[in-house]
């Protein structure tokens, strides 16, 4: 199905994967609304790289709160129920990933009580595309971007996250998902790469498919 036949479309991915600019450009394409995260406004953040074990709950919880009224927002803007299209690069489903990888478990359950309590019913995805790269390779892209706030993360934080999405998605059913190796893409960058991106989205034909540079 061609893209610009989708009305919501989710990019998801670890940190340092390029889903804010996929996010960004795919919206551009097909003329959508563009949601989002915004870890810039959590205060919790950067003391949660460098004490985990303290601000994890903080972190999560203000997390869950940002995204839950971000959807709900954009639920009573009725934006899904007309004509316009939304681009977003978060999946409320995957907010237990960081919480099951991060929280002790009291405060893992506390979490999964307030997430089942709160979680607004919002549509589901036309289209997922989950971009994975190795963890290396997203510890030096997140090096080379020089965002403070990320100066704490560590390899071993990014192994165990792209081990914890790649358990997610496995067993990911509930929309159509495209996984995209994005190792050796620069769909940031390069025009040649989204455009190669675009075409494997036209090819799809069943719900789970992947793409790999030159496939």
């Amino acid at each position: 199905m061609n893209l610009q036949s989708y009305k919501y479309v989710v990019v998801e991915g670890p940190i340092g994967a390029g889903k804010t600019t996929l996010t960004k450009k795919i919206a551009a394409h097909i003329g959508a609304q563009v949601l989002l995260e915004q870890p810039e406004n959590n205060p919790f953040l950067e003391k949660f790289y460098y004490d985990p074990a303290r601000y994890a709950l903080s972190t999560q919880m203000f997390f869950l709160f940002q995204r839950i009224n971000q959807l709900r927002d954009l639920a009573q803007s009725d934006l899904f129920d007309s004509s316009g299209a939304v681009a977003a690069d978060f999946l409320l489903d995957k907010d237990p990933i960081f919480a099951n990888l991060t929280l002790a478990d009291d405060e893992l359950k506390l979490y999964q009580q307030l997430y089942s309590h709160l979680r607004p019913q919002t549509p589901t995805p036309d289209l997922v595309i989950y971009l994975q790269a190795e963890p290396d390779t997203l510890f030096e892209r997140i090096k080379k971007r020089g965002i403070p706030m990320e100066s704490g993360i560590s390899p071993d934080y990014l192994k165990r996250l792209c081990e914890s999405y790649s358990r997610f998605f496995y067993d990911y059913e509930a929309a159509p998902l495209l996984i995209v190796n994005n190792e050796h893409l620069d769909l940031s960058g390069s025009d040649a790469d989204f455009e190669l991106l675009l075409a494997r989205i036209d090819s799809m034909r069943g719900k789970r498919e992947f793409f790999n540079r030159g496939e």
